[in-house]
């Protein structure tokens, strides 16, 4: 319809609903009179239905008017305030002085009233939507004095609705989701619009929806809202996501509704309905043959239209690998399929693999029916490679007796190389695994041979790690490990089995076991060992002792007889011969000592030492050890009173044990004049002496002749020389005690750039000299030269 046609429509309408308005208050408020009460003329109101309208009086007790509501419709614009009603009362008569007064809600700001008249007309536009009634208050007053003439009377003034509101999506736009294929009429989602409009009056709230856009894919319930799937077949790998427009109409969607709309993005969630399919039938790869175990060989990916887990597949070979020579594992990142090695390959013997690789989902669903497998063939051709020679064994294990002489041929290891042309191969020993170079190789043929004696007592078993290599190419090296066990030979006699020492008490019996003997073999023979005892030759007529063997590979030795004193002999030496079964036997003699001891009559040993030869003297052990303290306290009193008369001072050795020769004065002295107390001419010229010093710390027991002393040349004394002469002299005399002694030299030299450096014979004072040389001379003087330039500066300071 033209939008002129439209307002024109509008303004009618407004007309007959402002004529409705009007006149139904008209009829609603006829005042209701009592009859009864008729004849009072005062107190009685009535409202107006229009201006000149003939009023009809009736009888009323207190007042004459009564109403409950008015009406005004919203949104009314004109030029003139809009009419809402008339207030009349019974006191309205003739010249009487009274006015109509309004009260309460919008009083005199909306609503304004005559105050003669009664009259009450809105004067501003109002919105349902806002506020949608007010109560006011009306009364008659005196219009001098304002004094009430009635009792105020309450009422409501409604605001009448139109459609002046659209209906509106508060949550829209809106998002939603389906799986695909899904049947028709699956629901997707609902929407909800609102209208502000009043919905209990008229349709202006009435909502009726449709779809404006999604078809032919989605449909809406015209009453719920609900959105629907519309068509079969929804493919999400052919179209994800549809854009859905919804309308909401009120009055019930007929002509001159109000609208609204909103958008719905519907996507179509991925079910399995794919199955994976690889790019290629046939795949083919070139790997080496000495590709290592576990590498990649190749790789293969069959594709999926569908997404996540539903695209995620799991490869298996499911033909051509009989031996196992191949695995294939998912790659989870990429989904491809990862051709690896499981076992070593030869391209002299198979050249050439035909796989059948199966792809199949992880996922399936019932309802997409199946089967969701792919298949390839995968041709797999070995590359020639050179290859390192191949040990016919990865072990060997070789035996060789002990002390075989010097190369013997202990085995033979033997490699080959696999490649098709054949390389000739070389053997060596890898030497970290043979430091002491016990063993040799045939570089040619690969025998071992012996390089040193071996001894099965010291190493049983050597592993040494020989390695083939190729001629013509030296980088192609393989290894193998050679173990070699010496044998056993009965190259060792045996021995007692520790440093036996027996005791014999004087008082024992006849035939007394004194010690069980028995014998170690460091052999080892396979049928054990089995060991002969037996006594040297010319103690078989030995008249004290003799043997029994106790089956155990051990004797027992026993005294033949009770005669044994410790006066005539202590000690006895009985040898014994030990005899082992080897082929050829070995033996050993063996010497068991037997010890003479006194013992208590239960045979227990108390004494062996020799006190039995003192005794017969007739001193007993209490009368030599007072001899003794004596001997010892006579030398004491001896040694004190040597040491007061003797002229010479002895070493005084302090807590520090400072080795020196220390000289006690008692007097002061006087000086450098002070010759008396101690002649410094040795100190002052060497060159007068013979260099030698007798030792004052010990008294030597040998005379040790020093020799001559080398005298300086005219220029003076060479300090050095001097030095090393001393030394040389202690070093070499055997008189000096065993530890080092602490030579003092007082004398400094002649000639020297430095001068004197004792302060007896400078002339100048400290103020005097100029200690900076002293740094020069290296880091033994610079300490010396900092203190003496420390101590000047302080006097300057």
């Amino acid at each position: 319809m033209p939008k002129r046609s439209e307002e024109m429509l509008m303004d009618l309408w407004m007309s007959l609903l402002l004529v409705w308005i009007t006149c139904v208050p008209c009829v609603s408020m006829t005042p209701i009179i009592d009859r009864s009460k008729s004849t009072q003329t005062g107190g009685s109101a009535a409202m107006a239905s229009g201006p000149g309208e003939g009023q009809r009086l009736l009888s009323r007790a207190k007042r004459g008017w009564v109403w409950n509501q008015m009406f005004v419709l919203e949104e009314f614009s004109g030029p003139d305030p809009i009419l809402v009603g008339r207030l009349h009362t019974d006191l309205d008569v003739g010249g009487k002085n009274i006015k109509y007064v309004l009260a309460g809600e919008g009083a005199g700001t909306i609503f304004a009233i005559n105050e003669l008249t009664g009259d009450i007309h809105a004067m501003k536009r109002l919105d349902r939507e806002e506020k949608a009634e007010y109560t006011l208050t009306a009364q008659v007053v005196n219009a001098d004095t304002d004094e009430p003439l009635e009792p105020p009377s309450e009422f409501i003034i409604k605001v009448q609705d139109i459609n002046d509101n659209p209906p509106q999506f508060n949550e829209g736009p809106y998002r939603a989701s389906v799986p695909e294929m899904s049947a028709v009429g699956t629901p997707v989602t609902r929407v909800t619009a609102t209208d502000a409009d009043d919905p209990v009056y008229g349709n202006s709230a009435k909502l009726v929806y449709s779809i404006l856009e999604g078809q032919p894919y989605f449909s809406v319930d015209p009453n719920s809202a609900t959105i629907k799937i519309a068509l079969h077949g929804m493919d999400r790998e052919v179209r994800e996501e549809y854009l859905v427009v919804i309308q909401a109409k009120d009055m019930g969607g007929h002509m001159g509704g109000l609208s609204g709309t909103t958008t719905v993005t519907v996507t179509l969630t991925d079910i399995n309905d794919n199955p994976p399919k690889f790019s290629k039938s046939l795949y083919e790869f070139v790997i080496p043959e000495d590709l290592p175990i576990g590498k990649m060989g190749g790789k293969v990916k069959a594709n999926d239209r569908d997404i996540g887990d539903n695209a995620k597949s799991t490869y298996s070979i499911i033909e051509g690998d009989e031996q196992g020579m191949f695995e294939i594992v998912t790659d989870a990142q990429t989904q491809e399929g990862i051709l690896r090695l499981k076992k070593p390959v030869d391209y002299e013997s198979k050249r050439a693999f035909t796989l059948k690789v199966e792809a199949t989902n992880i996922r399936s669903e019932p309802s997409s029916g199946g089967p969701f497998k792919d298949t390839a063939t995968v041709k797999i051709v070995i590359e020639d490679s050179d290859e390192p020679p191949v040990f016919f064994k990865p072990v060997y294990l070789l035996e060789v007796n002990e002390n075989a002489p010097i190369n013997t041929v202990i085995g033979t290891v033997t490699a080959r190389d696999p490649d098709s042309s054949g390389s000739l191969v070389r053997y060596f020993i890898d030497r970290h695994t043979d430091l002491e170079r016990q063993f040799n190789i045939n570089v040619d043929d690969g025998k071992i041979t012996l390089a040193k004696p071996l001894d099965r007592e010291t190493d049983m078993w050597h592993n040494i790690t020989v390695t083939a290599t190729e001629v013509r190419n030296h980088s192609q090296i393989s290894r193998a490990i050679v173990a070699i066990r010496v044998m056993d030979i009965n190259d060792n006699a045996p021995e007692f089995a520790t440093e036996y020492e027996a005791f014999l008490c004087e008082n024992g019996k006849p035939g007394q076991v004194i010690q069980t003997v028995s014998a170690v073999d460091k052999d080892d023979p396979i049928q054990g060992h089995y060991f002969e005892y037996r006594l040297v030759p010319e103690m078989l007529n030995n008249p004290n002792f003799t043997i029994k063997n106790n089956r155990d590979n051990s004797i027992s030795v026993l005294a033949k007889h009770d005669t044994f004193r410790r006066q005539k002999q202590e000690m006895y030496f009985l040898p014994i011969i030990v005899t082992d079964n080897g082929n050829p036997p070995m033996s050993s003699t063996n010497t068991l000592t037997i010890r003479v001891c006194g013992c208590s009559k239960d045979g227990i040993v108390q004494s062996c030492n020799v006190e039995a030869y003192v005794l017969p003297i007739g001193l007993s052990m209490g009368a030599l050890i007072a001899i003794l303290a004596c001997i010892i306290l006579l030398l004491v009193v001896l040694f004190v009173t040597l040491r007061r008369h003797k002229n010479e001072p002895l070493i005084i050795k302090d807590d520090e044990d400072v080795r020196e020769n220390i000289i006690r004065y008692d007097d002061e002295g006087g000086g450098e004049e002070d010759t008396e107390a101690f002649d410094i001419a040795t100190l002052q010229n060497p060159d007068g002496i013979n260099g030698y010093l007798p030792r004052k710390d010990i008294k030597p027991d040998l005379q040790f002749m020093p020799r001559a002393g080398q005298h300086s040349g005219p220029n003076g004394v060479d300090v050095d020389e001097f030095i090393n002469v001393r030394l040389h002299e202690a070093d070499n005399d055997p008189t000096a005690p065993p530890y080092d002694s602490i030579q003092i030299y007082g004398y400094e030299g002649r000639g020297s750039i430095a001068g004197s450096l004792s302060s007896l014979e400078t002339a100048s004072s400290d103020s005097d000299q100029n200690y900076d040389y002293l740094r020069e001379w290296g880091p033994r003087f610079r300490r010396l030269g900092e203190l003496y330039s420390v101590g000047e500066s302080d006097r300057e300071t």
